[in-house]
């Protein structure tokens, strides 16, 4: 499922931070390592001397030199490239002629303006690019030399794009013997309606729960057939909450020890037109571990 992992790093802390856990994911899935710098276009024709032009590339260089660094200490061989171009569209097109299967990278980055904001460059990234992304905030709980994810959540709301990250989740679980958590989050704000007063008939949350518990049961299945092994771990929990499933997703995360996200970028309500769903993108800025996110497949 991980052959080949490409890791994008633009010189912030939290980038060299999203390196760290990317050699480690690769380390324990035996996967090869491509590590990309992009050098803006823009910083390069800010630039008035050939002298200018070649100490910008020459910080790229030093960027990719720190990775090789730590690399090298965990005995672990990267490929590095300096490449010039658009940030995000230069990541996407390198994962894709890489044959990349996953594109790690830091959730803020150099351009990020707050801890509970993506990057830019990681959103385009988001939004263009077919590869699942691991998105990885500095600071994350993880702790140690190597990185270990115990106990994963696999949110599901019965969608196709939702249930299609399965088979990532237990690519990953297997590895490291994870205990898996699949939830569902019964969303009681959407399904009622933001102006409605005289609340939920019983049958109809029930109703809702038990269509929330079938989504939870395809995914648990679909993990039985390829893993049988993994301990798997099931829950459906409702919120009233006007931040809608993400806050559900959110507070299980917290309330569990959760040390690992994997789950799609759109879910049901979500409109192509969005870069992000909004799920996705609430529990991005939300949770402070690693997200992986991936799309449906064309």
């Amino acid at each position: 499922m991980f052959d080949r992992i490409l890791i994008a790093v633009d010189g912030s802390d939290e980038a060299k931070h999203a390196a760290r856990r990317g050699i480690d994911l690769a380390q324990i899935v035996d996967a090869s390592v491509d590590v990309l710098h992009v050098v803006p276009r823009k910083s390069l024709r800010l630039t008035q001397t050939a002298d200018e032009k070649a100490r910008v590339r020459d910080r790229g260089e030093a960027v990719l030199s720190e990775i090789e660094e730590l690399a090298s200490d965990r005995d672990y061989p990267i490929t590095t490239t300096l490449s010039e171009g658009k940030p995000a569209a230069r990541i996407s097109e390198y994962a894709a002629d890489q044959d990349a299967d996953l594109i790690a990278i830091g959730r803020q980055g150099m351009t990020g303006l707050g801890k509970r904001l993506l990057g830019g460059v990681t959103e385009q990234v988001l939004h263009q690019s077919d590869v699942p992304v691991f998105v990885i905030p500095d600071g994350d709980r993880v702790s140690g030399e190597i990185t270990e994810y115990g106990r994963m959540l696999i949110p599901t709301d019965g969608s196709e794009n939702a249930e299609e990250v399965t088979q990532y989740g237990a690519a990953i679980a297997q590895p490291y013997d994870s205990d898996v958590h699949v939830l569902n989050v019964v969303d009681l704000q959407a399904a009622g309606g933001a102006f409605n007063a005289g609340g939920l008939e019983k049958e109809f949350i029930e109703r809702l729960d038990t269509q929330g518990q079938e989504a939870v049961d395809r995914v648990v299945t679909e993990i039985e057939d390829t893993s049988p092994d993994i301990n798997i771990l099931t829950a459906v929990e409702r919120t009233n909450s006007f931040e809608g499933a993400a806050a559900g997703i959110c507070e299980y995360v917290d309330n569990n020890q959760i040390n690992l996200v994997v789950m799609g970028s759109h879910g049901r309500s979500n409109l192509r037109r969005q870069l992000l769903g909004s799920v996705a993108s609430t529990v991005l800025r939300t949770v402070d571990v690693p997200v992986l996110i991936a799309k449906r497949s064309a």
